[in-house]
């Protein structure tokens, strides 16, 4: 699941490997943190993919059975975004995940 502050080109960065899902295509806009977690949870989401530095710090993630991945990029343009998905990208192919994920490059 990517959420509505990454750009939906991104979706298209995923191989057919991936079935990858934006927050808009499940209509599910504007829903703060929790809310969208617990959605994604009920839905069978396996990993969350965000830009919000301050997710851990406003939300116990450990409740949630998902794998959560913050990228850290200094903007969220998809030129941008693309480096970290390849990162992304790799970590899964290689089931390295865990709870959460910080990407820094």
């Amino acid at each position: 699941m990517l959420v509505e502050n990454i750009p939906t080109k991104v979706k298209l960065d995923f191989e057919k490997n991936f079935e990858v899902t934006t927050v808009r295509d499940m209509q599910w806009l504007g829903k703060k943190n929790g809310e969208l977690l617990s959605l994604m949870v009920n839905n069978k989401f396996d990993f969350f993919i965000t830009v919000d530095k301050n997710l851990q710090n406003q939300q116990l993630l450990e409740k949630f059975e998902l794998s959560i991945f913050v990228l850290y990029p200094f903007n969220n343009k998809h030129q941008t975004i693309q480096t970290f998905i390849e990162k992304v990208k790799e970590i899964m192919e290689k089931n390295l995940f865990g709870k959460l994920n910080e990407i820094k490059l």
